[in-house]
């Protein structure tokens, strides 16, 4: 999953981010409202961990917002407020859910899985499937022609973003933002590394190949051929 995590206690947030990227999610961190508003958009992110009290503006202004703008977005709302009334006013904003803190992480990675089950495009893309090529989001595991393919974590989100998107360009700048997330210390060169050790495994062995370069733009993940690879 792909998580917007807007937190702006750094114990709190840095153990999050940590903890979901163990488990293979992609996270970006953010501490202030607004630029978590900014960051927030439909098809951005397969879910939003907000807390309640954010400098610049506050997860429930950060939820009406979202659903005025028709951003369906599974939303999970951390709150230190334990009244009903409370919790009650933040599902009727629009959240999906809530947590009260402190909190255990595993509950908030289940919960956050149910949220992503919920949603009918989720449901669909549990596992991802293109030509013989097969990604197994949960179980995280790969599969072509039904033989294992072992990947490293990296390497599994960066083939199942480019699944995501089959038959569509992603450029290296898109690739690096949503697999390594928003301020990641690496640079382009990182992306042209991952995609060539991606290939070699998904690739090597095959005459079809998946995984195409285009020569300036970017890469494509199709089972058609016609592509230059470099």
């Amino acid at each position: 999953m792909r998580i917007l995590l807007a937190e702006d206690d750094e114990t709190l947030g840095e153990l999050t981010e940590h903890q979901l990227r163990r488990r293979y999610h992609v996270v970006d961190w953010l501490k202030d409202g607004r630029e978590a508003r900014d960051a927030m958009g439909p098809g951005r992110y397969d879910a939003y961990v907000l807390d309640w009290m954010l400098p610049g503006a506050t997860g429930m202004e950060l939820i009406r917002n979202a659903r005025r703008l028709d951003d369906h977005t599974p939303i999970l709302l951390l709150t230190a407020r334990d009244a009903v009334q409370d919790r009650v006013e933040g599902l009727h904003a629009g959240a999906d859910d809530y947590m009260i803190k402190p909190f255990a992480f595993e509950e908030l990675e289940a919960r956050l899985l149910a949220l992503f089950r919920r949603q009918e495009r989720a449901i669909q893309s549990e596992t991802l499937q293109v030509g013989e090529l097969a990604v197994h989001l949960n179980r995280h595991e790969v599969t072509r022609g039904g033989q294992p393919i072992t990947l490293t974590r990296r390497e599994f989100q960066l083939l199942a973003c480019l699944v995501r998107h089959a038959g569509h360009l992603l450029s290296r700048e898109q690739l690096l933002d949503q697999v390594w997330g928003v301020g990641a210390e690496v640079t382009l060169n990182t992306v042209d590394a991952t995609v060539k050790l991606l290939r070699k495994k998904v690739d090597g062995p095959h005459p079809i190949k998946y995984i195409h370069s285009i020569y300036g733009a970017g890469y494509r993940l199709s089972p058609a051929g016609g592509e230059e690879h470099v």
